[in-house]
């Protein structure tokens, strides 16, 4: 924790792109607690579903810290609607745009993301894309990992110490299949509802009309067991549900 005081010491001004989830919102309580003039950027898209607004909001109200909402139409990019390999780095650079205009507009020259020690910077486009735009990464920076930053959540009593990795809705879609704003809507309603029967840390990939499940090792016995249940609940938006034998991998730490 001492690196990341010390960082915003150093830093007592800037934005801070904010997402909701667990690393960006251990910025936010560190902004609020060792910084002096920070502001959260949170941006809506098509790509984000409700709970991460909830979320961020939350987070913010508790740690005091300014939050503003801005709009990016992902959907309108044909690099990015049309889902190339590439759609990550177009995104990025979106969104991230996005907020360099708003917070340079309004005084602030530092923008911080909340990639982890524990993520892989290699040649992702995503991250390529970070680079480029000269965001700083104050955890990476730090060398904290995702369970170091799960640790230091939990002591700053922060909700999201423990929340599920998330990825936005596109990875949902197979790369090559065009991202539409009804199957977006449809994985999210699907999502949802299998949250609402107690699933944790699961996708819904999207093939075809076919709904795959990604759930964790320890729930696809439920799953098979409540088959019915979820039929139920998201069988009106599919043409067929799967279960994925493979069952979703634990998180790196």
């Amino acid at each position: 924790m001492k690196r990341l005081q010390a960082f915003f010491e150093q830093h007592p001004a800037g934005a801070l792109a904010f997402s909701g989830g667990v690393d960006s919102a251990l910025l936010v309580w560190a902004a609020a607690q060792f910084g002096t003039d920070w502001r959260a950027y949170y941006v809506r898209s098509a790509f984000q579903p409700a709970f991460e607004l909830r979320d961020a909001r939350q987070i913010a109200e508790q740690c005091d810290l300014d939050m503003e909402e801005l709009e990016a139409d992902v959907l309108a990019c044909p690099q990015i609607a049309q889902n190339p390999a590439e759609r990550c780095y177009h995104c990025k650079k979106l969104i991230f745009s996005r907020i360099l205009q708003q917070a340079k507009a309004e005084g602030y020259a530092l923008l911080i993301d909340g990639t982890n020690a524990s993520d892989d910077a290699g040649d992702r486009p995503g991250m390529r894309a970070l680079r480029e735009m000269e965001v700083r990464s104050p955890l990476r920076e730090a060398g904290l990992t995702k369970a170091q930053v799960r640790l230091l959540s939990k002591e700053a009593g922060l909700p999201t110490w423990d929340k599920p990795a998330y990825a936005c809705l596109a990875t949902r879609v197979q790369t090559g299949t065009p991202i539409t704003k009804e199957d977006l809507g449809r994985i999210e309603r699907g999502e949802e509802a299998l949250a609402s029967l107690g699933f944790r840390d699961f996708r819904l990939r999207l093939r075809g009309g076919t709904a795959v499940l990604q759930i964790r090792a320890e729930q696809q016995q439920t799953a098979f067991d409540r088959r019915r249940e979820i039929l139920q609940a998201i069988g009106g938006d599919f043409a067929a549900i799967a279960l994925d034998l493979a069952a979703r991998a634990q998180e790196k730490g």
